[in-house]
């Protein structure tokens, strides 16, 4: 994890990481979060997460509760609540943050697809736009949207960062 909690290889993160930046002295560009938004918290580094891509536009991090492992969730670094609010110059980039994240996936984890996905408001569990990434391979169980959820065991979640983070890299040098 990142802000001192995870210490991800540079070079794997490559041109998305964006230089750290001070919380504690203001000294950040970013517009300020929604208190008590999780996402906004994670986006300033004030909270612990696996994060594989950060930069200007967008922050992706793991799944805390994974569908499988890469499940990978990618927000706005601005608080928006839903897609319907992000203001249309804005999706384009974005969404090319999801897009290399999708790139990404099947080659660090084996996956034969990803499954795309963005709650608005039903089943949104935080209030700030995210869109769902996860690894997908043929018979792997999942159907519908009723899917159980797992947990990453010790290590796991650091270590699928740290290969989703390098195939972000190696994609982006393509």
């Amino acid at each position: 994890m990142r802000g001192g909690w995870w210490a991800a290889d540079a070079a794997a993160v490559g041109p998305y990481r964006r230089a750290m930046h001070d919380h504690r002295s203001g000294a950040a560009a970013d517009p300020p979060g929604v208190p008590g938004c999780p996402f906004c918290e994670i986006v300033a580094e004030l909270r612990p997460a696996h994060v594989v891509l950060d930069d200007d536009v967008a922050v992706a991090f793991l799944d805390r509760s994974p569908l499988f492992h890469g499940h990978t969730l990618v927000v706005p670094r601005r608080h928006v609540g839903t897609l319907a609010d992000l203001p249309p110059e804005e999706v384009g980039p974005f969404f090319e943050r999801v897009r290399a994240v999708v790139r990404a996936i099947p080659g660090a984890f084996g996956a034969e697809g990803t499954f795309v996905a963005n709650n608005n408001v039903v089943s949104q569990s935080v209030a700030h736009l995210h869109v769902h990434v996860v690894p997908r391979c043929r018979g792997d169980g999942l159907r519908g949207f009723f899917w159980p959820r797992r947990r990453y065991g010790d290590g796991e979640a650091a270590a699928c960062a740290a290969r989703l983070a390098a195939a972000l890299a190696s994609d982006r040098a393509d």
